[in-house]
């Protein structure tokens, strides 16, 4: 008998009608769906009148329920893998299930759909032609505040997610490590209560005191920023090149460079300065 198939669905993160057609049809035509928890999976499968039978996979019996995922499609069964909201194996479980059927060369589609991180990053106002996905920070303020310094001088835009009784400790960490940076915070993302709030760290945490904190928190903030060098500190850098004995134009060849501004307006403002 041939093997079945591996469908890792994406879901709604809130609003149950954001789910793509190829989902819905995914999950009416495989034989088994495996969900994070059933009860909640329920909610979104009764919504659209889909009745299948049903594997909880939940983080503690992820290694035990993944084989009994890999027997079924093995015996010739497709099976769908969805999670409470989003895609699977992204901060969610999935991961364990989706590494065992590559490891029984099983066949795995990808039917993808919505997803937190991109949906706030899109609406963050920041940058996001390059950015980094981290995830959950540790839970330990210690080990948190380390990871933030690892991260502090990356230039990439930064995501992050976050449960609600950590969210101000986790931003007031932030703070203190990345200074304060421009960011956003979203929650409740695309349901009846979604707010988002767009400012400095020290802007967000001052309307996060007014705001009632719950859901799930997705941060999005700027990387560490070039700093701006003025053409006056660039100007001494040129002279103190000439006293040590370059020539005019190879230092401000060289400081141009380092300072990113333009040669040609180096050169003239240092003629200019020379002359007053």
């Amino acid at each position: 008998m041939p093997k079945g198939r591996l469908y890792i669905v994406s879901t709604p993160i809130g609003n149950l009608e954001d789910i793509t057609l190829r989902a819905l049809e995914t999950l009416k035509k495989v034989d088994y769906i495996a969900c994070e928890d059933t009860e909640h999976s329920l909610k979104l499968l009764n919504y659209y009148g889909i009745k299948k039978p049903l594997i909880s996979y939940w983080s503690e019996k992820e290694k035990v329920r993944a084989e009994d995922i890999i027997h079924k499609i093995k015996a010739g069964h497709n099976v769908a893998l969805i999670t409470d909201a989003g895609t699977p194996g992204i901060s969610d479980p999935g991961a364990v299930v989706i590494s065992r059927a590559l490891e029984e060369e099983i066949e795995i589609i990808p039917v993808p759909g919505p997803t937190a991180l991109i949906t706030a990053l899109s609406i963050s106002g920041l940058n996001t032609e390059e950015f980094i996905f981290v995830g959950f920070l540790p839970v330990k303020q210690s080990q948190r505040r380390k990871k933030l310094l690892e991260l502090s001088s990356e230039k990439r835009t930064l995501v992050f997610y976050e449960a609600p009784h950590r969210i101000i400790q986790t931003l007031d960490d932030m703070l203190e490590v990345f200074g304060n940076r421009r960011a956003c915070v979203a929650r409740e993302l695309t349901k009846m209560f979604e707010e988002i709030l767009r400012g400095s760290l020290e802007e967000i945490l001052d309307k996060l005191e007014e705001s009632k904190i719950a859901g799930e928190y997705v941060i999005v903030v700027e990387g560490q920023q070039e700093k701006e060098r003025s053409f006056e500190e660039a100007l001494k850098e040129v002279k103190e090149l000439m006293k040590k004995g370059k020539g005019r134009k190879e230092a401000v060849k060289i400081v141009s460079e380092l300072y990113n501004l333009s040669k040609k307006e180096l050169y003239e403002k240092s003629l200019k300065t020379d002359n007053e």
